[in-house]
């Protein structure tokens, strides 16, 4: 056939009514198993596929999970994480036969109107919250809509929904005894949105770290992520009286952002400056010298993050708050690379 098969096409085939075979299709009750056995032999021969929107009417089940971002299309598509994310996150889906709906929005109002809108019309199962913040009031609402969802990030303390998360505050330790250990006594560093949570978390531990360290810890001085503002940044901290012998940028992206503004300034690395990049990539290891980084595995994290959540889904029906979780994915390890080496004089 050159059409798509109907109902109906399975139904003349098999000598059935429409609705012997809608209750065969969906496991249904109303027909024997022989009659159910030979209309989905029949159905298979015929290439049927069902149509999803009818069948989320028909069974409640949209087989989608959304996630709505306010991020620019152009910062998704260069940096590296969140393809990874998404990359991990789409291959468990796909092994449950779920779909993935992605919509960017501009700000948070948009995007819970996009969360109201998906439940309403029953476009989504569940949603994955992406880049929570410190006072993050999507946690509640989705909750009050009844969306099953899941924080991609965390631990949000007195949270009614599940978190998947990294410990961000001590691999920022290890950084600094790291580049303590190497004789750094002034470090720069180089973050994200001030706003969100893996950020503060970050900050705090950078300030008390060191702070115990005894090290001259430079302002913190918060970005975007992109390469822009990380040369941007970089170039106003290698320019300043008291350089610092060491920077920490927070993503890879601004890491080789700023390594390009060392070679700029003629700053060797790491004989004058050494360069420590939050988040390992390609990127980090095509860079000269190779960038020193953390090494997180996101496509894995994005994976647990849609185990979690369609786990929820999945679940006997009971309040969100009830079943509210939180796991703590593997931590993050430290591979020096070519960037770091001691501190000269």
């Amino acid at each position: 056939m050159t059409r798509r098969v109907t109902i109906a096409d399975i139904a003349a085939a098999a000598g059935v009514s429409k609705g012997a075979v809608s209750y065969a299709l969906n496991g249904r009750p109303g027909v024997s198993e022989t009659t159910r056995t030979k209309i989905l032999a029949i159905a298979a021969e015929m290439g049927f596929v069902p149509n999803r929107a009818a069948r989320s009417l028909s069974v409640s089940s949209a087989q989608a999970v959304g996630i709505a971002l306010r991020r620019s299309a152009r910062t998704l598509g260069i940096e590296p994480y969140f393809m990874e994310l998404i990359s991990g996150i789409e291959a468990t889906l796909s092994a449950g036969s779920f779909g993935l709906t992605l919509q960017i929005v501009d700000t948070v109002d948009v995007e819970l109107e996009v969360y109201r809108r998906w439940w309403a019309e029953r476009r989504v199962d569940g949603v994955l919250l992406c880049d929570v913040g410190t006072d993050d009031r999507r946690l509640d609402f989705v909750a009050d809509l009844g969306l099953p969802a899941v924080a991609v990030g965390g631990p949000v303390e007195g949270a009614r929904l599940p978190a998947v998360w990294h410990d961000d505050a001590e691999p920022c330790r290890e950084i600094l005894e790291y580049l303590h250990a190497l004789g750094h006594r002034r470090v720069a560093r180089v973050a994200g949105f001030e706003h969100l949570l893996h950020t503060a978390i970050r900050d705090r531990s950078y300030a008390d770290t060191a702070a115990g360290l005894e090290l001259e810890a430079m302002e913190t001085f918060h970005s975007d992520y992109t390469g822009e503002q990380g040369a941007r940044i970089t170039r106003r901290i290698l320019s300043s009286a008291k350089r610092p012998t060491a920077i920490i940028f927070d993503n890879d992206v601004m890491a080789v952002a700023g390594l390009g503004v060392a070679h700029e300034l003629g700053i060797r690395v790491p004989d004058e400056l050494s360069i420590v990049a939050w988040d390992d990539s390609p990127l980090c290891r095509l860079t000269h010298p190779a960038l020193t980084s953390l090494t997180r595995d996101i496509t894995a994290y994005g994976s647990q993050c849609a185990e979690v959540l369609l786990s929820v889904i999945g679940a006997a029906p009971s309040p969100i708050d009830e079943r509210a979780f939180s796991v703590q994915f593997r931590p993050a390890q430290l591979s020096p690379r070519g960037s770091t080496g001691p501190a000269r004089p």
